[in-house]
């Protein structure tokens, strides 16, 4: 199944147009051969495929994430990298994230109740929590309960940050009920090629990021959504065999960053990043980023260059991200064992739990180093060093630091943990347009002031200007 994800994909989006034309069309241009109702397989693999896409694509990784989080800067073309940006810059997640995504899982989840099948319906929940808080992590408040039904919700609501997160645990805690191993078999699932006790993982495994998103404004219910997990018997992805990701294939069907260096050559990775894998000898420096042509050196490109400036770094005396990450086959990852890990230890340094933080955070180290094939010897080494130890006395510096090398190319993940771990400690881009400080969120798409403009005043008076700068709920510090 992990091989023919496009042939379905194009399918169900056929299948999907031919269903979504107006009604008038639809009485009158009945072809009695094909099917009215688009299949629960087709409709899985092209929200996989299409988010996926969105999540580890240009617009909102490589052109803004990633460049915030300083994994990743630029040396041509530098606007992004000082953060000089349109309200059309950001429509990406927010078209693709709802249309593409929200519309169809929400039909799935009909379908899946009409059909009986428990165990789609939790794979589609589990799905669309995880785009709803892609959405509400970049832009703040954003429609969830009214949204992808434009039949019934033509201009949606925009929820508050709160209200979306605590929504999207009550869907997290259905999915884990509707999934059931010894229940209906599901197919086009190219996550998991339809495991569902995988997806039991990942729901919980969701639940857990969810819960750490809203601990330092609601440390209680936070605490609470932890031990529901547990008192339920609930398991974590435990192992990077068992990562939430997509596996691409070769060309066309390639990672989105492999297909953009096909034919640009403006990304580097960031100096901040090199620098700070250097100084600890970190052994992924190797897999995250590419010797440069010329000098066969590790040098990064500060983040946030005049474009003359950038420009004079040369392009082939400075380095490209590593070959792993712009392979055609790189997986887009969604959750990796290394996160839950760096999550667990988090949540024993809260007191949530009674786990062992430093044993867990150890084991986190070791396991993003393990993802990228570091050798054992090399991980012992290195987690031997006084600076990569876990420090009790500060588990967010510790904690934050490390996480934020292991989610390197995770550009959304990584820059909804920065904001709310509050490390590494970043400097601003050089000649950024903030007056000194970093992005901490996406600005709403402008086509939003004109189709809906009473949801976008109400959120932008609830969290403020609809600006970079704007802190979001959940960004305490």
């Amino acid at each position: 199944m992990k091989t023919k994800y496009i042939p379905l994909l194009l399918s169900g989006l056929l299948l999907i147009t031919a269903t979504s034309c107006k009604k008038t069309l639809d009485e009158t241009n009945v072809d009695p051969n094909n099917s009215k109702t688009a299949q629960p397989e087709f409709l899985l693999t092209a929200a996989i495929k299409n988010t996926s896409d969105t999540y580890w694509g240009t617009t909102n990784n490589m052109n803004s994430s990633l460049l915030f989080v300083q994994h990743w800067a630029k040396i041509q073309y530098t606007d992004p990298d000082r953060y000089i940006f349109s309200n059309t810059s950001f429509q990406d997640l927010w078209t693709t994230g709802y249309r593409l995504g929200i519309v169809n899982l929400n039909q799935l989840i009909k379908l899946a109740d009409a059909q009986g099948n428990t165990n789609y319906k939790g794979v589609a929940l589990v799905l669309r929590s995880w785009i709803f808080a892609l959405e509400t992590d970049a832009y703040g408040d954003v429609p969830y309960s009214q949204a992808g039904d434009i039949s019934q919700y033509l201009t949606p609501k925009y929820d508050t940050q709160r209200d979306v997160y605590l929504g999207i645990l009550n869907d997290l805690k259905t999915a884990q009920t509707s999934l059931d191993p010894a229940g209906k078999p599901i197919s086009g699932d190219v996550i998991y090629a339809n495991s569902i006790a995988s997806w039991k993982k990942f729901a919980n495994s969701l639940r857990l990021r969810i819960a750490l998103r809203i601990a330092d404004r609601e440390p209680e219910l936070a605490r609470q959504v932890i031990a529901a997990v547990q008192t339920e018997g609930g398991t974590y992805i435990s192992s990077n065999a068992e990562n939430a990701q997509l596996n691409y294939k070769a060309s066309p069907n390639q990672n989105p960053i492999s297909n953009l260096f096909d034919t640009r050559d403006d990304y580097r990775i960031s100096k901040t990043i090199v620098d700070q894998l250097t100084a600890l000898n970190d052994p992924r420096l190797a897999v995250y980023a590419s010797k440069a042509a010329k000098t066969q050196l590790y040098t990064g490109v500060p983040n946030g260059l005049l474009p003359g400036d950038a420009s004079a770094l040369g392009l082939t005396s400075t380095s490209k991200p590593g070959a792993y990450f712009i392979a055609p086959t790189a997986p887009a990852v969604i959750i990796s064992y290394a996160e839950i890990l760096f999550d667990r230890a988090e949540a024993a340094a809260r007191g949530f739990t009674n786990e062992n933080a430093p044993s867990l955070y150890k084991q986190a180290v070791e396991a993003s180093l393990l993802q990228y094939g570091i050798s054992t010897t090399d991980i012992a080494t290195y987690q031997a060093r006084p600076d990569v130890q876990y420090d009790a006395s500060n588990f967010k510096k510790s904690i934050g630091n490390q996480k934020w090398i292991a989610l390197f190319g995770q550009g959304l993940e990584a820059f909804a943990e920065w904001r709310r771990l509050d490390y590494p400690i970043l400097t601003p881009a050089v000649a950024g347009s903030l007056n000194g400080k970093i992005p901490v969120r996406f600005i709403y798409p402008g086509t939003e002031q004109s189709l809906n403009p009473e949801g976008y005043k109400a959120a932008v008076a609830n969290q403020g200007a609809d600006a970079l700068t704007t802190k979001l709920w959940f960004d305490v510090n």
